[in-house]
């Protein structure tokens, strides 16, 4: 008897395991016909010219400019979420604003607090007003 209800058991536990497996290889793909909607931003970031994070200079001070105009974006509560998350690249002092704002005003501010920071020899500010 006991061994009845244990073979009973598993062939539900099998049975139970192989449906779920199939319904989810039945359902298409929802990530395979989704177009990145940053593609050509992507192509564009392959030159060199352009900075991106990988070009963030490992000195102190550098890392400290780069920490201290986060802070500065961060601590605004007038700052959008896209302008607090953009891209910071500090080299010997010259600071590359990158990223998508959600109008010129913001733009204009968080260049006008990287200025601010102790250090700042430029700001390139490259942020784009966000659709």
């Amino acid at each position: 008897m006991r061994t009845g209800a244990i073979g009973l058991i598993l062939a539900f536990l099998v049975v139970g395991c192989t449906k779920n497996d199939l319904s989810k290889n039945d359902q298409p793909s929802q990530t395979a016909t989704v177009e990145a909607d940053n593609s050509g931003r992507n192509v564009r970031d392959r030159n060199d010219a352009t900075k991106t994070s990988g070009d963030q200079s490992e000195s102190e001070s550098d890392r400290t400019i780069s920490q201290n105009i986060r802070q500065a974006i961060v601590a605004d509560d007038s700052v959008s979420t896209n302008g607090k998350n953009v891209k910071i690249i500090t080299v010997d002092g010259t600071v590359t604003l990158r990223g998508p704002v959600k109008s010129e005003k913001e733009k204009t501010n968080i260049g006008a607090k990287a200025q601010q920071i102790a250090g700042v020899k430029r700001v390139d500010n490259q942020l784009e007003i966000a659709n």
